[in-house]
């Protein structure tokens, strides 16, 4: 059995039995009048199927009684013409062989079909208000069944949300999951290698861009997993900085937060790095308290221990650390106690330490355990996937040691939740002052 139909078997098995869930992949989107812009298919869709076509539906119906559950793909058809302009496409016959469907039907039948197939079914399953004309279509199929009435046929008299079965399945990644993230993290690595390997002052951010989505490319990857952020100087404490336009100055760090796709699964690692090889006093400084920090974080990223954990780890460093460093007024705060309580760190630290990572850069699953009363954090289990990134930014200001200001930085790796602890699966990109430096003094 294939990761994706033990994947439909479990869903269809956390199912109402007999019940039916429809999953449709994403749209095509035009880009202009003669183009469309890459396709991406839906990341649920595509967890249950593998199929990467456009134009299709995944239809589950859970086993009931001695019936067992049955997968059914709607698809294009096989179109000669088409293939010759756009590229080759399965068709239902060849879909249902090669991705293991029990049925498999032309996209041009659903409405069609799904009379039928919810015909005296307990509930259907869908990805509820995510999309209007889904919403509709859905509406649509539940009055043609409605209409069968007075034949003794009898509709849904419920709908559940898909998605949220999902999420929860997807938090948890198995061994072909965790083999093709580690394979991301390797590629975007090794981009991260090469943006410092050709970094020069006076370099644009976008050249430096060009090296990483060289790399992506050349490697095997199909896409960025997001628009690389390549921030030198002051815009590094720009959060989401995507401009990647500025001529990169003698004495900048540059600040690169960039990941790749790899058969759908992303990366997500951020480095920052002296343009000149070099790292300032200040800049060493600020930048061996986050690499602190961060080794704190990864230590907490333990089983059984809660997720907010990572965070708390990471502001304990920090916050000690602006203490010591004159960027928090100890003679104000006292003590790292009161730093927290207070919420001081957010003027040089205001984002969380860490996401779910996966098929999505920041992937589904909630953060808090919603079974307990209070919703706490929940706890860590292995085979969760997940990002640890610590930062600091430090912007002009009246209370600021000035020898501080326009200092960014980010140092974020991928992990895997293992047995023991944290398996850090972007370990090729350097990220000591003693390995970018040595690093950088081979360019």
């Amino acid at each position: 059995m294939t990761p994706f139909a033990a994947r439909r078997a479990r869903l269809a098995a956390g199912m109402e039995p007999g019940a039916v869930a429809v999953l449709a992949t994403a749209p095509e989107v035009a880009r202009n009048s003669d183009s469309d812009y890459p396709y991406r298919h839906d990341s649920y869709f595509y967890y249950l199927t593998g199929f990467m076509e456009p134009e299709a539906v995944l239809v589950l119906v859970a086993g009931r009684g001695d019936t067992p559950a049955r997968s059914i793909l709607f698809c294009r058809e096989k179109h000669a013409e088409r293939e010759i302009w756009d590229g080759f496409r399965y068709g239902p016959a060849a879909a249902k062989d090669s991705f293991g469907f029990d049925e498999a039907y032309p996209i041009g039948e659903l409405d069609a079909q799904m009379a039928r197939l919810l015909a005296d079914v307990p509930a259907l399953y869908y990805a509820q208000a995510s999309n209007a004309a889904l919403d509709a279509q859905v509406a649509g199929w539940l009055k043609a069944v409605r209409a069968q009435s007075r034949s003794g046929v009898n509709a849904p008299t419920r709908t559940q949300h898909l998605l949220a079965l999902l999420d929860e399945m997807r938090v948890l990644k198995d061994e072909s999951e965790q083999a093709l993230m580690l394979r991301s993290a390797t590629i975007a690595g090794a981009a991260h290698v090469r943006a410092m390997r050709a970094a020069r002052p006076g370099m644009f951010e976008y050249e430096l861009e060009a090296e990483l989505l060289y790399e992506f490319r050349r490697s095997g990857a199909q896409f960025p997993a997001y628009t690389p952020i390549v921030a030198s100087g002051a815009n590094a404490c720009v959060l989401h900085y995507s401009a990647n336009n500025a001529q990169t100055l003698d004495g900048d760090l540059v600040l690169i937060d960039a990941g790749c796709e790899f058969d759908s699964y992303a990366s997500d690692i951020t480095r920052t790095f002296p343009v000149n090889g070099r790292f300032s006093e200040p800049q060493q400084l600020l930048y061996e308290l986050v690499l602190r920090a961060q080794e704190a974080a990864l230590a907490a990223v333990v089983p059984g221990r809660p997720y907010g954990g990572v965070h708390e780890a990471a502001l304990n460093v920090l916050a000690e650390g602006m203490l010591d460093l004159g960027l928090l007024d100890r003679a104000r705060y006292g003590s790292v106690e009161n730093v927290l309580a207070e919420r001081a760190y957010t003027t040089f630290y205001m984002h969380g330490t860490g996401h779910w990572l996966g098929l999505d850069v920041h992937d589904t699953g909630s953060y808090r355990d919603l079974s307990l009363e209070g919703k706490p954090s929940r706890l860590l289990v292995p085979g969760m996937a997940l990002t640890v990134e610590p930062g600091i930014y430090v912007r002009p200001g009246p209370d600021v040691p000035e020898r501080f200001w326009n200092i960014g930085i980010r140092i974020e790796d991928d992990v895997i939740v293992g047995d023991a602890g944290a398996r850090v699966l972007s370990g090729s990109a350097p990220k000591t002052v003693r390995d970018i430096e040595t690093l950088m003094a081979e360019r």
